[in-house]
């Protein structure tokens, strides 16, 4: 669950796909450039401008940077990485749990901090991290689920779960698609793909990618795991020995 006018127009093609939403049907902000979508895709900028990641906050109880259980919501109660995953800070300044040896790339976006990937070495699994222009989870699936967005053949959508619950703000969207463009061909992938405010007011975003054919249980506890241990950019998240 990358002479004059031909080189201006191949930067406005880059900047494009790292806007919106994958043509491939996915909202795979991370791959590699390929074709860019028509001028008139839609965008759903924040009018209101959310606060900024500045200064120091405390993570309240129920945001990402605390434990979840599997529904996405709180639990409550602390837990220790599950072996083999270890706490990774970022050079785009957040904290995320990632499974220990993957290799990270990035990729800039021209809103918030650049889209991350860490993949294992087959490259049949891949973490994202990428932070969310539009005003709400809500609204950020809205787009890439409507009519206007590109779908691939093969596209099925499985579910998708408002996780409101107290402090925390946030929306998975499970989906099934035959191919993911740059990525190897694994037959059918599985992504889970969760948006969630964080500890900032920022939106952001964490998804898993891999194959379905092996079951769906390793892509659901790659997101739980770096969505329960997820600390924004400029932010003191957690307490105690469980912090990261």
């Amino acid at each position: 669950m990358l002479g004059g006018a031909a080189a201006a127009g191949a930067a406005v093609a880059l900047v494009l796909t790292l806007v919106f939403p994958g043509d491939d049907g996915t909202d795979d902000r991370g791959a590699p450039a390929g074709p860019s979508p028509t001028a008139s895709a839609p965008t759903a900028s924040d009018p209101t401008s959310p606060p900024s990641a500045s200064g120091t906050s405390t993570l309240r109880s129920g945001e990402p940077g605390t434990p979840t259980d599997a529904s996405g919501s709180p639990s409550g109660t602390a837990t220790a990485l599950p072996g083999g995953y270890e706490p990774y800070t970022d050079p785009e300044g957040f904290t995320v749990a990632r499974p220990a040896g993957w290799v990270r790339d990035a990729v800039p976006s021209q809103y918030g901090i650049d889209v991350v990937n860490y993949r294992s070495s087959d490259g049949e699994l891949r973490l994202q991290v990428y932070q969310v222009e539009e005003a709400s989870p809500e609204a950020s699936f809205e787009l890439f689920l409507s009519d206007e967005t590109p779908k691939a053949e093969g596209f099925r959508k499985l579910s998708l779960q408002t996780l409101d619950d107290g402090d925390f703000t946030g929306s998975r969207l499970e989906y099934v698609a035959d191919s993911i463009k740059g990525e190897p061909d694994v037959g059918t992938w599985h992504v889970v793909d969760e948006r969630f405010v964080a500890a900032d007011g920022e939106v952001y975003a964490i998804a898993a990618y891999g194959a379905d054919a092996d079951g769906r249980d390793d892509e659901r506890e790659l997101l739980l795991t770096a969505l329960g241990h997820f600390c924004p950019p400029d932010t003191t998240c957690g307490t105690g020995a469980d912090a990261l």
